[in-house]
């Protein structure tokens, strides 16, 4: 059973920046994909990036240009950096991986709130 434990979410002011981390239990290259959603309050869990085993990014225009998806394999970690945050970036962000199997594997969550 694979886990993902998301970690550096918290609270920012406007036009701040975070580093979320998601470390796997699993060696992350063996996965179809991973990548990152957010949940607000009051609102469907949304898209926010995606990379897959070939290392192709795709991101949510709602946040391209501000955020940065990376990977560390040596570490099987997986990070978001969120630079020139908005009130509108609060949410939960849960990290997902996808493996060989096509099955889906999600962390608990981090909050991010972003006060204007």
């Amino acid at each position: 059973q694979v886990q993902l434990v998301e970690s550096g979410g918290g609270l920012v002011q406007a036009g701040g920046s975070l580093r979320l981390s998601c470390a796997s239990s699993a060696r992350i290259f063996s996965f179809n994909a991973m990548g990152w959603y957010r949940q607000a309050p009051g609102k469907q869990r949304e898209f926010v990036a995606v990379t897959n085993s070939i290392g192709t990014t795709h991101y949510a225009d709602s946040v391209k240009g501000r955020f940065t998806f990376s990977r560390d394999n040596a570490n099987n970690t997986v990070h978001l950096q969120m630079n020139s945050l908005k009130p509108e970036d609060t949410a939960v962000y849960y990290c997902f991986a996808e493996d060989s199997a096509y099955l889906d594997y999600w962390g608990q969550g981090t909050q991010v709130t972003v006060s204007s």
